[in-house]
């Protein structure tokens, strides 16, 4: 792009915004055009009034005549009465029209926030995203619409007047245009006087949804940590914060109104003490003069508003400017030009001296070389924080690797699709995301074409016949934002569901039970079991008898491959890690021979009080227990899976 063009473009932010608009507005474009048009007569026809007093005026008040202008009062009240009409019209065509771009603005912004990978969502906060999404869509569509129309209706309307004033008197005509000259110069400033202000009020809003959104999904935390002073002060601080920004605003711009009366005012004496001799010398009649203050002091009220107009279509291109970052933020993670799908995995995964670095000069993983032959499973161990869950993160390009390559069947993964590679991809986190809904929803997300016959088998294999078999509502039981109403063994079960109706043949495994006790382990990990079979397996775990059973074991340490072998030969290593890492960890741990038994579950008679028609199940003191409501933002776990 060329300089000048540059100059060109940051010197017409109405043109350039609007161009940017357009691809939302196109398919819409005679409505939205017929919602503009219809305000040029709503204006004009402010002038009727003023224009009829001078033919009044003369005949009726200066000559006294009432034979002439009988027809006066009939136009008045016609021409009003077709504004109210064409008014009734905008206003329904400003809403339609703003409502039709904001749904197709919202639409395309969703499509987007879908699209960025985890990279992204580590660096923005839930507020940001929500601010974006609500407040600026609404601001840039239906905000700025409406705005536009208000404006064009002005500033036709004071067209119009001002067409009355030099009908009148072109004398007088010229002492006005230079008092609203002076009266509306200051409008040119408005952008620079509020720009900055603007910014940081966006971004204490941002940080007040943000906290909002933290005080929902942190409640636990914040009363066992007793924060609930800590999170009012941080909140009511962010609350003045955008109060002050709020209040600086108006002074800034509030300015503009009272400044305009007072020149305004000075033109309408000058008018008066000039129209005065005019009269007496009989270059203007009464009635001239009569319509002339008339339409000069109509004319106050839209170049008053159109002040207003300005700051608030300024918040509009503002608005404008902010959703367009989003939307034109590059997506790292896509498809190349020439992708292909992934065909049948075959013969092997290769890690070929991977690099990974979220934050550039600082790598994570350093020349990792591991390779996977289909159906063997690969558990990969060592301390925590040395880059293991990164490591599988990096197979379904959640995250682009930094350097090297990671092939499938000698097919980098970067030059197949997407879609095609998540596809054979099935994923069990340590937390895993379920959404609002029932059971059956969230399983058949693994495969939406799934018979009955297909969910019921993946229900057994994940061990959840029985207890679905005992809810009130059986599979189509709703579970509540995030699962809340399951416990934690039980969403680690509809997770494993979802991934074994997908019928992937490459499963990765992150710590999907570390996070719960024995019981409610063991029977997890017999559904792990069912999941694992005839797959390339990556597997995270802390379970010895996983371990043990894998059919290697890659020891990642400080984000390198320190040992890979058998769990035999890897103990046979004098002062090897894995060993020094089994004699602290896994020696005293139960073998899935010695593990408790399965818990049984099922629910007490009494409802819940928090979902009424849904039990909460019980189970003695050594079960597991009735769920983690552990609601952390959506977009924080996302994030913080994968570190």
């Amino acid at each position: 792009m060329s300089t000048n063009y540059r100059k060109l473009i940051s010197g017409n932010q109405f043109v350039v915004n609007y161009r940017r608009m357009w691809p939302f507005v196109r398919p819409i474009w005679f409505w939205a055009l017929l919602s503009i048009l219809i305000c040029i007569p709503i204006g004009s026809l402010d002038a009727a009034i003023a224009l009829f007093l001078k033919p009044y005026t003369d005949t009726v008040v200066v000559g006294k005549d009432m034979s002439s202008p009988w027809y006066i009062p009939i136009l008045i009240v016609s021409f009003t009465s077709v504004q109210g009409i064409l008014n009734y019209t905008a206003s329904y065509l400003s809403v339609w029209v703003g409502g039709k771009l904001t749904m197709s603005l919202k639409k395309r912004l969703y499509e987007k926030l879908v699209c960025f990978n985890p990279a992204y969502f580590d660096k923005s906060t839930s507020g940001e995203i929500i601010f974006r999404y609500n407040n600026d869509a609404d601001l840039a569509c239906a905000g700025l619409l409406s705005n536009l129309k208000n404006f064009i209706t002005r500033i036709f309307s004071s067209i119009a007047l001002i067409g009355v004033l030099f009908y009148n008197s072109w004398q007088l005509s010229i002492v006005a245009i230079i008092i609203l000259f002076v009266a509306v110069a200051p409008l040119t400033r408005v952008k620079h006087l509020i720009k900055s202000l603007v910014t940081k009020n966006a971004v204490s809003i941002t940080a007040l949804n943000t906290t909002y959104n933290e005080t929902f999904s942190g409640n636990k935390t914040i009363c066992s940590y007793n924060l609930e002073e800590y999170q009012k002060r941080k909140f009511f601080d962010l609350l003045e914060s955008v109060f002050e920004l709020t209040v600086a605003m108006t002074r800034r711009t509030a300015w503009l109104s009272p400044f305009m009366h007072f020149v305004i005012s000075i033109g309408l004496g000058l008018a008066v003490a000039l129209g005065s001799w005019l009269i007496v010398n009989g270059t203007i009649t009464s009635g001239n003069f009569v319509s002339f203050i008339t339409a000069l002091l109509m004319l106050y009220t839209p170049l008053k508003n159109i002040s207003g107009n300005v700051v608030a279509v300024q918040h509009s291109f503002m608005a404008i400017e902010r959703i367009f970052d989003l939307l034109d933020a590059p997506l790292p993670i896509c498809n190349k030009c020439d992708a292909r799908d992934l065909p049948d995995i075959r013969e092997s995964i290769v890690f070929d001296d991977v690099v990974f670095e979220y934050v550039p000069g600082r790598p994570v993983l350093k020349n990792i070389h591991l390779e996977v032959h289909v159906g063997e499973t690969l558990a990969l161990v060592g301390n925590s924080g040395g880059g293991k869950s990164t490591l599988v993160s990096l197979l379904p390009r959640f995250y682009d690797i930094s350097g090297g390559s990671i092939k499938i069947d000698g097919t980098d993964i970067r030059d197949v699709t997407l879609q095609s590679l998540r596809r054979n991809i099935a994923v069990v986190f340590q937390d895993n995301f379920l959404f609002t809904g029932t059971i059956r929803e969230n399983i058949l997300l693994g495969n939406p074409n799934a018979t009955e016959a297909d969910i019921a088998r993946a229900l057994e294999c994940a061990y959840l016949t029985d207890f679905v078999n005992s809810l009130p509502q059986g599979i189509d039981t709703e579970i509540g934002e995030r699962g809340v109403l399951l416990s934690g063994g039980q969403k680690q079960r509809v997770a494993i569901a979802r991934a074994f109706l997908k019928q992937a043949p490459v499963v990765v495994l992150d710590e999907a039970t570390s996070a719960l006790d024995n019981k409610s382990e063991e029977i997890v990990q017999q559904a792990i079991d069912n999941l694992m079979k005839d797959k390339t397996v990556f597997v995270i775990a802390h379970r010895l008898s996983t371990i043990k059973n894998a059919n290697r074991i890659a020891v990642i340490n400080e984000g390198q491959l320190a040992e890979l072998g058998t769990h035999e030969e890897l103990m046979a290593l004098e002062n090897g890690q894995y060993r020094r890492l089994y004699e602290m960890q896994f020696k005293t741990q139960p073998t899935a021979d010695t593990a408790d038994e399965p818990e049984e579950e099922s629910f007490p008679p009494e409802e819940s009080p928090s979902a009424p028609g849904i039990r909460q199940e019980t189970s003695p003191p050594e079960a597991e227990p009735t769920g983690e409501k552990n609601m952390l933002s959506g977009l924080e776990q996302k994030a913080g899976n994968f570190i």
